[in-house]
């Protein structure tokens, strides 16, 4: 129960799916959790669940494209708990799902700003603190996509492709420091990203999860809390020979 014992950590898109699961397991195994999102009130709504059953969280509204929007809630969270030892780059969209030649700029731009500049913007203002404090642990969602392609959702896979390498990156820069940085390259995870991406499919969602579940040779989608644990793992100072590493979590798809 206290694997992160008094660590404050900030999850990005945590109101639901992996990030939810991940403040939820957070919180229980001890931390501090500032839980930021868009969806304002299930953001809410989870931190009232969490701080119910005992433990320590708090929402803040944050769209993790927007500089001064990450920088000034950064410090709140700074303020409101006195450090910030985890950072869990977790918010991300899947965009449409063209071919790239028929991608507008605007669409590739709105995946990228979110799932790229929004784990650059969170990493840059999370570093100060973390140097303040002797240390800390920055994971970043990839997915498979991030390590093999496919012939679908084209701004997708470059996003997790360079959430990859940018933790890679941040890991050398920073060893120095005692800050870790790992990426967490999940395979499907039934979750409302990919639930939306079941509804925009031909063969209804029923027949999508059912194709999802073929591809892992474990027989199945994984779960929200299957990714939340290896999180779990690379905040905790279980971890702490690990950076710049790639945790991942597929049911062995990227086995095949």
């Amino acid at each position: 129960m206290n694997r992160v014992k008094d660590k404050v950590a900030i999850v990005t898109g945590g109101a639901n799916g992996i990030g939810q699961a991940t403040c939820i397991l957070l919180a229980q195994e001890g931390a501090k959790v500032a839980i930021t999102d868009i969806l304002d009130s299930q953001g809410q709504k989870l931190a009232e669940e969490i701080e119910s059953k005992g433990s320590v969280a708090q929402f803040w509204h944050l769209d993790v494209s927007q500089e001064a929007e990450v920088k000034r809630v950064f410090a709140e969270i700074h303020d409101q708990f006195g450090k910030i030892d985890v950072l869990v780059n977790n918010a991300g969209i899947s965009g449409v799902d063209k071919p790239t030649h028929e991608i507008a700029e605007d669409e590739w731009d709105k995946v990228i700003n979110v799932n790229v500049k929004g784990v650059f913007l969170c990493t840059k203002h999370a570093i100060a603190y973390m140097q303040q404090s002797g240390g800390g642990s920055i994971i970043n969602l990839s997915s498979i996509y991030g390590l093999v392609s496919a012939a679908d959702i084209p701004a997708y896979h470059a996003s997790k492709g360079a959430a990859r390498l940018m933790s890679k990156t941040d890991a050398l820069f920073y060893a120095k420091d005692n800050i870790r940085v790992n990426s967490v390259h999940p395979g499907f995870i039934w979750t409302p990203l990919v639930e939306d991406l079941g509804r925009r499919s031909p063969q209804g969602v029923e027949a999508y999860k059912q194709h999802l579940d073929s591809l892992h040779p474990i027989g199945h989608m994984g779960e929200p809390q299957d990714i939340a644990y290896g999180i779990l793992y690379l905040a905790s100072d279980e971890s702490k020979f690990i950076t710049g590493s790639e945790l991942v979590i597929d049911g062995g798809y990227t086995a095949q």
